[in-house]
């Protein structure tokens, strides 16, 4: 129930004999219903102001569902489900040790979010290569349809800003190399890269008119998944509320 607040998350851990006992629910959680390990933070409460807590838990073990959730129109090749735990007994060893509070979860959405921000350079980048050969290879009017201007100011217009894109993670993997990425510097990139893709495939998808709309090239893919990415490992918003914090000292969402 706290996706964009995950501190205030309701999955809780008890202490039992010589494990614990955890009950909650989670959703949209990538290859939950294949998986036979699930890694699941969740709020102590046998310990002094509930820290938040790692913990293994397998999937066979009384207790675990893992519903698949279907029909989605976006990332639908990852398979997607959710994690119910309603007393699922696990032992003292399945407890990750040397983390407490939410500094365990942040820091493992900072690498992934990293990661997402090179991955959507990448789709920007084949939607851009896609519509680029089309413009030379469809023809209209006696030519290629990238002899018009107007083809061409899209190339031009998409050529630059995945070229911006790009420059933004190579700068962050020059920081994370020196040890010096902060959360706020991956939140910037992670906002813009998805979100300039989100517009180039869309931009590319135009340019090969009705055909875009087939399986056969892949900006329209692009499109849909892309939609899953602009608000998945945090939301556009909640990025825009990061940076804004940054850089004025004052968090907007508390």
């Amino acid at each position: 129930e706290h996706g964009s607040n995950p501190s205030a998350m309701e999955t809780y851990a008890e202490r039992d004999g010589d494990g614990y006992v955890l009950n909650g629910s989670k959703t949209w959680i990538t290859n939950s219903p294949i998986s036979d390990v699930a890694v699941v933070w969740a709020r102590d409460r046998s310990a002094a102001d509930d820290p938040v807590r790692g913990f293994l838990v397998e999937t066979d073990r009384d207790g675990v569902s893992t519903n698949k959730i279907t029909e989605k129109l976006s990332l639908r090749a990852s398979i997607t489900g959710e994690i119910g735990l309603t007393d699922v007994s696990i032992p003292e060893e399945n407890v990750l040790p040397g983390v407490s509070g939410m500094k365990g979860p942040l820091s493992c959405l900072s690498q992934a979010r990293y990661g997402i921000a090179w991955g959507a350079v990448g789709a920007a980048r084949d939607a851009f290569e896609e519509a680029r050969q089309y413009a030379t290879d469809r023809e209209q009017f006696g030519g290629p349809i990238g002899q018009f201007q107007l083809q061409q100011r899209k190339l031009a217009e998409m050529a630059t800003q995945i070229t911006l894109g790009q420059l933004l993670v190579y700068r962050l993997a020059d920081l994370k190399e020196r040890g010096k990425l902060g959360p706020q510097h991956i939140s910037m990139a992670k906002r813009n890269n998805v979100s300039m893709a989100r517009d180039q495939a869309r931009v590319a998808r135009e340019m090969l008119g009705g055909n875009g709309i087939t399986t056969d090239y892949s900006p329209m893919r692009h499109m849909a998944n892309l939609e899953t990415v602009y608000t998945y490992e945090g939301t556009h918003d909640i990025h825009t509320l990061i940076l804004g914090e940054d850089l004025t000292g004052i968090p907007a969402y508390q």
